[in-house]
């Protein structure tokens, strides 16, 4: 799909149609286009996520922005939050499905708690319910592996949004930290 020719063809009919439509087609066909697998964009280079940024900041001047206003207010109003959270979002809801018996299996068996290590029930950490990052060879490609990647990206979070009892109560905390975390 290409992200940009949808958002080309949207600003051609963006006069007439009323702004809940707008958003609507917008959340659709762009910004769904942008969140389509992007745990796997875990560590790229900040290049590519610069132009995932342009494509989301294009999206909501669609929405209601002149070209010399600044995004940020209008990415905060709308409640978007930034492409490394977006990831880290991704990321985080994989790793909760994982530890919670909703994810695939060759996923589930990517991921361990610190408690379930040998050696490491004694720890300060085995109260806590972080998980194990593997250790890697290569930090330029192993970091990105989705079982390092996401043990870190879970790890970051505060224990209460961890400790979520529901993936719906889990992806609210979430998003309420993640959007603090990029404009607060």
């Amino acid at each position: 799909m290409n992200v940009v020719k949808f958002t080309r063809q949207i600003r051609s009919v963006q006069r007439s149609l009323p702004r809940h439509a707008l958003m609507t087609l917008i959340w659709s066909l762009v910004v769904s286009s942008v969140d389509y697998c992007n745990p796997v964009l875990a560590g790229v280079s900040g290049q590519l996520l610069d132009r995932l940024r342009s494509v989301l900041n294009a999206a909501a001047r669609l929405i209601s922005a002149r070209k010399s206003e600044h995004i940020t207010p209008l990415l905060s109003e709308l409640h978007w939050c930034r492409v490394p959270e977006r990831i880290q979002f991704r990321l985080c809801v994989l790793a909760y499905r994982c530890l919670h018996d909703t994810a695939p299996s060759y996923l589930a068996e990517m991921h361990h708690r610190t408690t379930d290590v040998d050696g490491r029930c004694r720890l300060r950490s085995a109260a806590t319910s972080t998980l194990l990052v593997p250790s890697t060879r290569r930090s330029s490609l192993g970091d990105r592996a989705f079982p390092v990647a996401a043990s870190r990206a879970w790890n970051s979070l505060p224990a209460d949004v961890r400790d979520a009892p529901s993936l719906l109560t889990f992806r609210r905390r979430l998003k309420t930290f993640l959007f603090h975390s990029s404009y607060g």
